[in-house]
């Protein structure tokens, strides 16, 4: 376990950004997870739950604990040659692309559409993740976790934890409540069930010249479609999607649609629609530009971009204007999905 006091977040945030945190806690077991829920017991200072930090943005030093699983490892809890079914427990600390490209050596479908998105697995049951059609949410069968106030080991059910858009109640009223030990996740064999419909992944494939992709061919696929739109955080600082997709009001959608007809949407249910908060900000004129040294990413409007030595309050500052010139054009509010400290 790491104890560290002033210690720097600029390796734990892919925005680049220089902060630091009054102490540093890192466990790489259950009983290092317990014994900080015993270390935290009673205390009075501000907590930080981080992941891989691909979802945060610092806008100070943060005068409190900072706590992160560096928990590894994998194991095969079910293999059911009948049901086709595969179970698989991850630590919380494993990178979750890591874990993608596991399963699709492995021949296990469900995660392959999430493919390079970055970030830790534990951090995927909080945020859970999204892209091209798919959801961690949708393939968590449950979590374990050590709850912070007793110290007590929970075993975590994927249906409790109410996943739904961008969100889970970790990140709600079970925020700062549990360190995530292990995650376990509910994969097939049958590979009939891959999802090909979402977004430009056919058209790609066509272009290709592929017709039934296998899973390693699927994966490469996305990866380039992500890899095309997405500037790399290690070349220039960004959190990739910076904001959450509108979900608005079909009578609302109806009458964008007469005015703007190519604009781009997802069904949701009768009487919602999506609408991607990457076109509402384009068509603000947004894409490529600057507001000091933040901008917006020249070929993906939805990723604010550190373009050297932007501070926390500069990104802030632009997200801010980005939202409200949104909300003056389109009537619509959009909502950062980055966690903001």
């Amino acid at each position: 376990m790491k104890d560290l006091q002033d210690y720097s977040l600029l390796a734990h945030n892919t925005f680049g950004i220089e902060a630091a945190c009054s102490r540093y806690l890192e466990y790489d077991s259950t009983e290092d997870a317990c014994r900080i829920a015993e270390m935290l017991c009673g205390s009075k200072e501000p907590l930080l739950i981080i992941g891989g930090g691909s979802n945060l943005l610092l806008t100070h030093d943060f005068q409190g604990i900072v706590v992160r699983s560096a928990i590894k490892g994998y194991e095969v809890v079910e293999d059911g040659e009948a049901t086709g079914r595969v179970l698989l427990r991850v630590g919380s600390g494993e990178t979750w692309d890591d874990v993608v490209d596991y399963c699709v050596n492995q021949g296990w479908q469900g995660a392959e559409n999430l493919s390079l998105i970055p970030g830790d697995v534990g951090a995927s049951a909080v945020q859970n993740i999204g892209a091209y059609g798919a959801e961690a949410g949708n393939l968590i069968q449950e979590i374990e976790a050590v709850e912070l106030a007793t110290g007590n080991i929970c075993v975590i059910p994927a249906a409790e934890c109410e996943y739904g858009y961008r969100q889970s109640k970790f990140k709600k009223e079970w925020k700062n409540r549990y360190l995530i030990t292990h995650v376990t996740y509910r994969l097939s064999r049958d590979m009939k069930q891959m999802n090909l419909s979402y977004g430009n992944i056919r058209s790609e494939l066509d272009r290709r010249g592929i017709g039934e992709p296998t899973l390693r061919q699927l994966r490469g696929v996305i990866i380039a479609i992500r890899q095309e739109k997405l500037p790399d955080p290690k070349v220039q600082g960004n959190a990739g999607s910076f904001f959450m997709n509108p979900v608005v009001d079909r009578s609302l959608y109806e009458s964008l649609q007469k005015l703007y007809p190519d604009m781009p949407h997802y069904f949701v249910d009768d009487r919602h629609e999506k609408i991607p908060a990457g076109w509402l900000i384009d068509q603000c004129g947004w894409k490529g530009r600057s507001l000091g040294r933040a901008g917006v990413h020249d070929r993906q409007a939805l990723v604010l971009v550190n373009r050297g030595g932007a501070t926390g309050e500069e990104i802030v500052k632009l997200s801010d204007t980005i939202r409200q010139d949104v909300y003056e054009r389109f009537g619509i509010r959009i909502y950062p999905e980055v966690n903001i400290v």
